[in-house]
């Protein structure tokens, strides 16, 4: 009851704080690309049943059909002119506390994946994390925050980038979101929602390894790399 009431409080307060500037996004969005301001995207949510995320329409609508399809890549040619800045600034996740008012996100949780890169996840890691509502940020999101840098690095090393993705990133996030099923509360979700905070405005930060005990390492040796997490 406490963590909805975090929920409904934290995600109106933000809305009605940033309705100017979101209204200026969507009027932008109206006018340029495909003129579309959103996009809802069917994600695998609470008990492994398909939600719709509400996203601004930063990339085009047959993106999923396109390329690398669920896998964004830095540079990526299916994002749109605006959806680069709203992208990097993070203004793209914004439209998603509204599914956190309406009860399909909490602020905190795992993070809500398309069902193919769901897929992905080992089928214990599938089971285990379905238990708890998916949220806006967790500790997948926080460590994976530029995800894209360990795609760009992969192929730069030769590597094929569905393989990095498979192998590479989704064990550790997957381990990630286990860590957050068994040891979440109010106190676990208040330290993820500030070091997210100082992650977004300072993009280089990495203090928040030492704000929780107990994380699994990773096993390979790109993500330890660039996740800078010793062995």
């Amino acid at each position: 009851m406490l963590k909805r009431t975090l929920d409904i409080t934290v995600s109106a307060l933000v809305l009605l704080i940033l309705a100017v500037p979101l209204a200026f996004v969507i009027v932008i969005l109206k006018l340029t690309g495909e003129r579309e301001a959103f996009y809802l995207q069917d994600r695998v949510g609470q008990g492994g049943k398909i939600i719709q995320v509400t996203k601004f329409a930063t990339m085009l609508k047959a993106s999923p059909t396109l390329g690398t399809q669920n896998i964004t890549l830095r540079n990526d040619p299916r994002v749109l002119p605006v959806g680069k800045y709203l992208r990097k600034t993070k203004l793209n996740e914004v439209p998603q506390f509204w599914d956190v008012l309406v009860g399909k996100l909490s602020l905190v949780g795992w993070r809500p994946l398309m069902p193919q890169g769901f897929a992905d996840y080992h089928e214990e890691i599938q089971r285990q994390i379905v238990l708890v509502k998916p949220g806006l940020t967790g500790m997948g999101s926080l460590f994976f925050r530029d995800e894209e840098a360990i795609l760009a690095r992969a192929e730069i090393e030769g590597r094929d980038i569905r393989h990095c993705y498979r192998e590479d990133i989704m064990p550790y996030k997957g381990a990630l979101e286990i860590w957050y099923v068994e040891n979440h509360s109010l106190l676990v979700d208040l330290k993820i929602l500030l070091a997210t905070a100082i992650a977004v405005a300072f993009p280089g930060w990495r203090g928040f390894h030492s704000w929780f005990k107990g994380l699994p390492v990773p096993e390979s040796a790109i993500v330890r790399s660039q996740l800078a997490i010793d062995s």
